[in-house]
């Protein structure tokens, strides 16, 4: 399948590509040591993500769907700043599920010492059609310290 992803460049410039990023993670390996691999390495931080795509087709057939995951960890991007990798299939509705694959963007800090990334592309292509979305991540460890 061509995954469409967003990604942030070290210029603070956006780009969207359209490709698996398994080769483009594959490739990160070997600049994130503190993958998960449950073998006692420290796990990086992950995202929930929840959002809904946008309406598509008219009349009867007009539609969205929702989804839900938990990103996965921290890849640096050796600017200084990280992305997350996502994947998800989207609820079933009018007769059929869309999924994703891609990355987000950077951090966005939201204060606090806390971020959130934002991610907009589209689903896959599934009758005859696919679906575009916005979703920003929610923060990082959100039953941590507040920070006061």
């Amino acid at each position: 399948m061509d995954y469409a992803f967003y990604q942030s460049s070290c210029n603070g410039e956006t780009n969207f590509a359209a490709e698996d990023t398994a080769s483009a993670v594959a490739n990160c390996i070997s600049c994130n040591e503190n993958r998960n691999n449950n073998s006692g390495r420290e796990q990086r931080h992950v995202h929930e993500v929840v959002g809904s795509t946008q309406i598509e087709g008219c009349c009867s057939d007009a539609h969205n769907h929702r989804f839900a995951t938990v990103s996965g960890e921290a890849i640096p991007t050796g600017c200084g700043d990280h992305v997350h990798e996502i994947r998800f299939r989207t609820d079933f509705t009018d007769g059929h599920f869309h999924e994703f694959r891609g990355r987000t963007g950077g951090a966005i800090p939201v204060g606090g010492g806390r971020h959130v990334h934002f991610v907009e592309a589209k689903t896959t292509q599934e009758d005859g059609h696919r679906h575009c979305f916005r979703v920003a991540s929610l923060i990082e460890d959100p039953v941590g310290d507040c920070g006061d």
